[in-house]
């Protein structure tokens, strides 16, 4: 059974910065999709970023240039630095995982089969 755990979300103030954190276990498949959506009260969920096991990655417009995701495949951890934060970021954040996969965009990872139960980011002005 595929399990992802999320950490690193807080509170911080418009202009700041978090790291998040995402450690997989439960799956030795060596062709996967890995990313990150978020989803505010009263909105729907949004793709974020995602990368593939060949290290392709994919962002949300809204994140460009302040976001980066990679992976420690060592630590099977998923990670999202987020840098210049805004309060229109503020929401939940959850990795997700979808297996046999490739070049996934990032508004396809809502989508993916498997995800953890997320960690809130608040950004205050």
């Amino acid at each position: 059974q595929v399990q992802l755990v999320e950490s690193g979300g807080g509170s911080v103030q418009s202009g700041g910065s978090l790291r998040l954190s995402c450690v997989a276990s439960g799956t030795t498949y060596r062709r996967f999709c890995m990313g990150w959506f978020r989803q505010a009260p009263g909105k729907e969920r949004e793709g974020v970023a995602a990368v593939d096991s060949d290290g392709l990655t994919s962002y949300a417009d809204s994140v460009k240039g302040r976001f980066t995701i990679s992976m420690d495949n060592a630590k099977n951890t998923l990670y999202l630095q987020m840098n210049s934060l805004k309060p229109d970021d503020t929401a939940m954040y959850s990795c997700a995982i979808r297996l046999l996969c490739s070049g996934a965009p990032a508004s396809a990872v809502p989508r993916f089969s498997y995800r953890g139960q997320g960690t809130q980011v608040t950004v205050s002005s």
